[in-house]
């Protein structure tokens, strides 16, 4: 597995061959015709910003249109059942997140299985979120606001994008391994939450790192420590939650591209090495340091070993937590 961090380490890796893995003719392949890339969330979130800029990357690579469509709802599973459903024919493609990971525990029943039904062919880009505070509470670090949950359970309320989503597995994640009692508040979207948190109808908020930049940038919440297992290089003053306090807690949301499980093998590897070509083109690079994501290329049977070691972790972590999107 090789991690792109840096322009530097970058260009070592394209010297190496990511450069050069050999993709076919695009035109032999997909005969000219667009791809479509099903961004399963609404425009304007994370999900999006980062599906756009992979599918301009892709275009440059393939010579072939690369159009983003949003389809929203039931948890990224409306648009995952678009794929489900397309063509094998490499031009509809998924760009999904951990959702697709942890729905399967969460839900009762699905009208798929991702693990029979979409095949994974590339990622994950992961990134970390950032653990905050309303300014007014008198909490300025994770052992803070561990003590001050313990003392008083239940007081303390965090926000979160919907049931499920990553915001709100990453803190369910943390009550389990910090042993606390908080409440959760799910909102519709990201953009309800921030305002909450400032305001103090939430107090402490787990977001991805893209959404939450400008607040922690302009000090309307306070930020307290990242969820990876390292710092991260756009706040390296922050420690991470393992080292602030809570030695088990990791959490890294990602996305990465799925395609309908009948795609033939051969053609799996050539949107395989297209897409990893695409990740590792220097503007695309730049622009996940920026946002405080980075790239890994893997072969499809290592996205897909990753999978599943994302859907076996979030099964314990949901049975533990005892939520659930359907009561």
């Amino acid at each position: 597995m090789m991690f792109i961090r840096s322009r530097r380490h970058l260009l070592q890796a394209g010297a190496c061959g990511i450069a050069t893995l050999a993709v076919p003719a695009w035109a032999q392949l997909a005969e000219g015709r667009p791809i479509t890339l099903v961004v399963p969330y609404s425009p304007g979130g994370t999900g999006d910003i980062l599906g756009r800029a992979l599918a301009h990357e892709l275009a440059a690579v393939t010579g072939n249109a690369c159009v983003v469509e949003n389809r929203g709802g039931a948890g990224g599973n409306v648009g995952a059942e678009r794929v489900v459903h397309a063509r094998p024919d490499g031009l509809t493609l998924l760009f999904t997140a951990t959702s697709l990971a942890s729905n399967p525990s969460l839900m009762k029943t699905m009208n798929f299985d991702p693990q029979k039904d979409l095949t994974a062919i590339a990622g994950p880009i992961t990134l970390q979120n950032i653990v905050m505070v309303n300014n007014s509470l008198p909490i300025h670090s994770i052992q803070e606001l561990v003590d001050y949950a313990k003392a008083n359970p239940g007081a303390l309320s965090f926000g979160s994008s919907g049931i499920g989503s990553s915001n709100h597995l990453a803190a369910e994640l943390f009550k389990i391994e910090a042993g606390v009692d908080m409440l959760h508040i799910p909102y519709k979207s990201a953009g309800e939450v921030i305002p909450s948190l400032i305001s103090g109808t939430t107090q402490v908020m787990f977001d991805l790192m893209p959404s939450s930049l400008p607040h922690v940038q302009n000090n309307t919440v306070r930020a307290l420590a990242v969820t990876g297992a390292t710092r991260s290089p756009l706040f390296p003053d922050l420690p991470t939650v393992a080292e602030a306090g809570v030695p088990n807690y990791q959490f890294s949301a990602w996305f990465g591209v799925f395609a309908p499980s009948a795609t033939p093998p051969a053609m799996v590897e050539q949107l395989n090495a297209a897409i990893n070509k695409a990740m590792a083109a220097p503007a695309l690079s730049e622009r996940l340091m920026q946002l405080g994501a980075e790239a890994q290329i893997n072969p499809p049977d290592g996205f897909a070993r990753y999978f599943k070691g994302e859907i076996d972790r979030w099964e314990q972590v949901i049975r533990d937590s005892g939520i659930s999107l359907e009561k």
